[in-house]
């Protein structure tokens, strides 16, 4: 890509920040239209940054991911255990709510792979960093690697597709369970399980 002005550089930028929050409000399908108005660019503007749509996502899921890698790599804290917790949170809760986002750009005869992609390399290096801080600690499971993890976020954010408050709720309530502190912890009381309240049908991820 050729070196921008300051002027285009700043409209590119724009345009990724205004397709971001809008496709995490509609999805990949998100209006190119209204990208351009909230970016402040007419049509022509966002078409010659972008010649495509899938230019455009591909844009916004590579800098969503560099700046999840670059905040994990900036704030390294005292406790590696809510340090290793709060990024893998962060990262389920943007796979969420960017739905649609990496498939729109696997899809396709001319869709980009797995391997063009990158984030999940990107992702699990930085993943990897904070697992070793973790365990060397004694703060998870020795069996519990990066590769658990990143796999764990992913389904969760799969079922709980558009709803970032339930997957975060639920990604806390798995690693309470592999955090080594609570492996001895007191035993649930005795008595039988209540059933679940049906008052809803539950959303498989594959359903439409």
């Amino acid at each position: 890509m050729k070196t921008l002005r300051a002027d285009g550089r700043r409209n590119r930028e724009r345009i990724v920040a205004a397709a971001a929050e809008l496709v995490g409000r509609d999805g990949a399908r998100a209006s190119l239209e209204e990208i351009a108005r909230r970016a402040g660019v007419g049509s022509a503007t966002l078409h010659r940054h972008f010649p495509s749509r899938r230019a455009l996502l591909e844009a916004v899921f590579r800098v969503g991911v560099a700046q999840l890698c670059e905040r994990a790599a900036a704030q390294p804290g005292e406790d590696p255990s809510a340090e290793l917790a709060a990024w893998l949170e962060e990262v389920t809760v943007y796979t969420a709510t960017h739905r649609g986002l990496a498939a729109a750009l696997l899809a396709g005869p001319d869709g980009l792979s797995p391997e063009e992609l990158c984030s999940t390399g990107m992702l699990l290096d930085v993943l990897e960093v904070l697992v070793a801080r973790a365990s060397s600690v004694g703060a998870l499971h020795a069996g519990a690697t990066a590769e658990d993890l990143m796999l764990l976020a992913n389904a969760i954010a799969v079922a709980t597709e558009d709803d970032p408050t339930t997957a975060s709720r639920l990604l806390r309530l798995a690693l309470s369970g592999i955090r080594s502190e609570n492996r001895n912890g007191p035993p649930s009381r005795p008595g039988r399980a209540r059933a679940p309240t049906r008052s809803r049908r539950s959303r498989s991820p594959l359903s439409t």
